[in-house]
C-alpha cells in the first residue's frame, strides 16, 4: 500500500486528472442529493418543527398539506390510549390568497393552538407572536414570501384569504414553502378560510409519555378504517415521498448525478489506464524479477483506492462551500452525515471500478520487451 501511495505521489501530475474527476463526481452527487433533500424537507416543515409525537388524520392521507376534515370527536379514540398525555386539534390546507394590488396566490394555511406548551405551534412563533395571533384575522408569514403575497414590509399589511381580510402581525424566517407560502394563525382564524366547521379539524396531534410509545398507539389505531395514524417521523417521510413522486424531482436530479458518476468513472479509468500503460517498462522489470501479476494488479487497485480517497478529501470542502453559496442564493441544501458517508462510499466504489477497468493494460506486460 505504501509503495502504491509513493508511486502515486511521485507521478502526481499524471494522476491529477483522475483525482479531479473523482472530486467532481463526489461534488455533483452530494450537491444534487443535498438540494433534493433540502427541497423535500420544506414539504414536511409542519411535522418536523412542531412538538407532536402522533398525527391522526383522514383515511389514506398522503401528505401533511393535503389532509381532509375529520370530526373533532375522534379525540376520544386517541384519548383512550394511556400512553397519550396530550391531544390538540390542528388545521392545515391550501387556500387562495388575494393580493392587495390584485391577483391571487395559492397559500398553505396552518392553524394551531397558541399556548406556551402547544404541540402544533411551530418553533419560530415566539410568546409575543402567539399573543398577537390570538386576535381574530391575524397571521404570521415568512419574510422571504412577502413578494409572493404581494406585500412590501409585511407588518400591519392586509390581504384576503377566501374573501376574509387578514392582517400580518409578525414575520419569521426559515419557513419558505415549495407549493405556496405558509400562513400561520390560530385555529379560529384558520377554520373559516379552510372551510372547516367548529366540530371539525384537519388533524389531531398528540404527545406520548415516551415518544417511542407512539408506534404502539399508531398500531392500535389502525383498526379504524376511516382514519390514518402516523408517528411524526413516519408522517414526515410520507410527506416527502409523496412530493418526490408527484413532482418527479428525484428523477431529474438523480439522472444528473448518474451522469456525473459516469463522467468521473470514464475519466478516472482512462487516467489510470494511461498511467499503467506509461509504466509498462517498470512493471515488466517487476515481472522479470519474479513479482506475480496479481501483486501488480493489487498495486493498481491500491492506486485507484488512493485516487478515490484524495478525490473525496478534495470534494468535501468544495461541497460545503458551494452549499453555502446556494443557501445564500435562497436554496436549501441538506448535507447530513448519512448523505456524505453514502457519497464517499459511492465515490470510492466508482474509483475502484475504474481501477478494475484499468487492469486490462497489464496484459501488455512482457519482460521480453526489455531486450528491445
Amino acid at each position: 500500500m505504501s509503495y502504491s501511495f509513493a508511486t502515486l505521489w511521485h507521478d502526481r501530475q499524471r494522476y491529477l486528472p483522475g483525482v479531479l474527476a473523482v472530486a467532481f463526481s463526489a461534488v455533483l452527487v452530494a450537491l444534487q442529493f443535498g438540494l433534493l433533500f433540502g427541497l423535500l424537507s420544506v414539504t414536511s416543515i409542519p411535522v418536523d418543527r412542531t412538538h407532536a409525537d402522533l398525527w391522526v388524520g383522514a383515511a389514506d392521507v398522503l401528505s401533511v398539506d393535503i389532509g381532509g376534515p375529520i370530526p373533532s370527536a375522534w379525540i376520544s379514540r386517541v384519548a383512550e390510549h394511556p400512553e397519550v398525555t396530550r391531544i390538540e386539534e390542528y388545521c392545515q390546507g391550501f387556500s387562495k390568497w388575494k393580493k392587495p394590488n390584485g391577483g391571487e396566490e395559492l397559500c398553505i394555511v396552518v392553524g394551531s393552538s397558541l399556548e406556551a406548551d402547544a404541540l402544533g405551534a411551530v418553533s419560530a412563533l415566539t410568546p409575543d407572536l402567539r399573543e398577537k395571533l390570538t386576535e381574530p384575522g391575524s397571521i404570521v408569514v415568512d419574510e422571504s414570501e412577502l413578494s409572493r403575497l404581494g406585500l412590501t414590509t409585511g407588518i400591519d399589511e392586509y390581504g384576503e384569504i377566501l374573501g376574509r381580510k387578514v392582517r400580518v402581525v409578525g414575520l419569521i424566517s426559515g419557513y419558505k414553502s415549495l407549493a405556496g407560502p405558509y400562513v400561520f394563525c390560530s385555529m379560529n382564524t384558520a377554520r373559516p378560510v379552510l372551510r372547516v366547521t367548529r366540530d371539525q379539524t384537519t388533524y389531531l396531534i398528540g404527545r406520548c409519555r415516551d415518544p417511542r410509545e407512539a408506534a404502539a398507539v399508531v398500531e392500535r389505531l389502525a383498526r379504524y378504517d376511516d382514519m390514518s395514524a402516523f408517528t411524526s417521523p413516519d408522517f414526515s417521510i410520507r410527506s416527502r415521498v409523496h412530493w418526490l413522486t408527484k413532482t418527479k424531482a428525484g428523477i431529474a436530479l438523480g439522472y444528473s448525478a448518474l451522469l456525473g458518476l459516469l463522467v468521473g468513472a470514464v475519466v478516472t479509468s482512462q487516467t489510470l489506464y494511461a498511467a499503467v500503460a506509461a509504466s509498462l517498462r517498470e512493471y515488466a522489470i517487476l515481472q522479470a524479477l519474479g513479482i506475480p501479476r496479481w501483486r501488480m494488479a493489487a498495486a493498481v487497485m491500491a492506486q485507484s483506492f488512493w485516487v478515490g480517497v484524495i478525490g473525496v478529501v478534495v470534494a468535501l470542502p468544495t461541497v460545503f462551500g458551494l452549499a453555502r453559496i446556494a443557501e445564500w442564493a435562497g436554496a436549501r441544501v441538506q448535507l447530513g452525515p448519512e448523505l456524505l458517508a453514502a457519497v464517499a462510499g459511492i465515490t470510492l466504489v466508482m474509483a475502484l471500478g475504474s481501477g478494475l477497468a484499468a487492469l486490462r493494460s497489464l496484459r501488455l506486460i512482457e519482460p521480453a520487451n526489455l531486450l528491445r
